[in-house]
């Protein structure tokens, strides 16, 4: 069901879907609402700026990279691609982001020999896709679809994966903040980590299927006129008890250099309750990154 062969087809359509839809009603009005995506916000374009079609693309991609070298050598990369399509009522996001870490190591030849080579030590990819319908242009409420999909190569799990749908809100608007947030019930699949010493024993991924509850949160704040704060929540409470259940957290300041350059400071915090003994439920990652809108 959650196999990494449909999952892209599926990411797809939740993006394209509207784009389909209007262009297959072009005479129907144009509606001015403003659903919000929980995935990612971005600044609300100035109606000055918007195109006669109504229609909204915008895209940025973001890079991070650090190199040492002196008694230890390594090298970090962090990149992501984000796209928002906007028109009448439907709104779409899709989030790829990549983490690479390399890092020296030393091993054993013979007595008289060492060998030093890069070796990775950490890698991770994640794509999120989620499309938003406004049902109620003055409430501002919606519903909305999502997917997600992760392979963190270092965790207890080979991959991570979630679909859910259901409802939800900008409860608070004002010129400087907005705050939004949905609920919906949805299907998770995660797929255990193995070690490669283990497989030669016999031992074998296994698949852990369960229903969720997701919740999901957003609060913004633009503090002046080159500054931005974020703040995201996530829940994926597994129904069935013994199940893992996900929690995430990520915040984030913004600050415009130029006009289509931006440098942005991120702080995630993952939790998932049920992991092997031999690894952590919390993972923090704390990056600094630098993004072009285009």
């Amino acid at each position: 069901m959650f196999s990494r062969f449909i999952l892209l087809p599926l990411l797809v359509i939740y993006c394209i879907f509207p784009i389909i839809a209007y262009a297959q009603e072009q005479t129907a009005e144009t509606s001015s609402a403003d659903a919000s995506d929980i995935l990612f916000s971005l600044e609300k374009a100035d109606e000055s700026h918007q195109p006669s079609s109504g229609t909204l693309f915008t895209a940025s991609a973001q890079l991070g990279f650090l190199y040492l070298t002196g008694n230890t050598r390594s090298a970090d990369i962090k990149t992501g691609l984000d796209l928002r399509f906007e028109r009448g009522l439907w709104r779409s996001s899709f989030v790829f982001d990549l983490l690479v870490k390399k890092t020296e190591k030393e091993s054993q030849i013979d007595n008289n020999d060492i060998r030093k080579n890069f070796e990775t030590t950490d890698q991770k990819w994640s794509i999120a896709s989620q499309t938003n319908y406004t049902i109620d242009s003055i409430n501002q409420n919606y519903i909305y679809g999502s997917v997600f999909y992760e392979e963190n190569r270092f965790s207890g799990f080979d991959s991570q994966a979630s679909v859910s749908t259901g409802w939800g809100r900008r409860w608070f608007e004002s010129k400087y903040s907005s705050f939004d947030a949905d609920i919906g019930p949805g299907f998770k699949r995660d797929v255990t980590h193995v070690a490669t010493e283990d497989v030669s024993n016999g031992m074998r991924s296994h698949t852990q299927d369960t229903f969720i509850l997701q919740v999901q949160a957003l609060y913004r704040k633009k503090i002046n006129e080159h500054i931005e704060f974020k703040q995201s929540f996530t829940i994926k409470h597994a129904i069935e008890v013994g199940q893992n259940s996900i929690y995430k957290a990520e915040s984030s300041i913004t600050s415009k250099l130029i006009d289509s350059l931006q440098l942005k400071v991120n702080f995630v915090i993952d939790y998932n309750s049920k992991v092997d003994d031999d690894k952590a439920n919390l993972n923090t990652e704390t990056s600094v990154v630098l993004i072009y809108s285009f």
